[in-house]
């Protein structure tokens, strides 16, 4: 499996700076034997975000995306659900209830999960350790759907 991270972050982005939840996930994942092809910083341009979850998806590239940060309230977050060919709204339901034991503000959370060809795209939060502990959450999960893929 292949996957690719993107953390959301303008200013890390900019400063060409490292992302903590990026540089955690990519070991994560790692660990269970998934081919990270880069995990950076990218701005929170939303339109920018479409054209290259659609690229990796499109070209074949990579079978799983994960992006952090940039799942709030705002317009310019989120760009899951104007790229996937399907939804998996469980996913992210999932992990709000999980986390609504550290805090009620997981109930602003809009981030998203789907399908778009072969390849699974899911938002997570910001924070490393929350990024963390939601993808060890659903990491079985995940591999299953990626699994699923190559049966087809």
């Amino acid at each position: 499996m292949r996957a690719v991270i993107l953390s959301l972050d303008t200013g890390a982005y900019k400063a060409k700076a490292d992302v903590a939840a990026a540089a955690s996930l990519k070991r994560m994942l790692e660990q269970v034997g998934i081919e990270v092809r880069a995990a950076k910083a990218f701005p929170e341009d939303k339109e920018m975000l479409k054209t290259v979850l659609c690229k990796l998806a499109d070209a074949g590239m990579v079978e799983l995306v994960l992006t952090t940060g940039a799942v709030g309230f705002l317009e310019k977050h989120c760009a899951v659900r104007e790229t996937a060919d399907r939804l998996l709204p469980g996913i992210p339901e999932a992990l709000r209830a999980y986390n609504l034991r550290h805090t009620k503000k997981v109930i602003l959370d809009r981030s998203e999960a789907g399908i778009r060809k072969k390849t699974l795209m899911i938002n997570l939060p910001e924070s490393a350790k929350m990024a963390k502990e939601d993808l060890e959450y659903i990491l079985p999960e995940v591999v299953q759907v990626v699994d699923t893929f190559s049966l087809r």
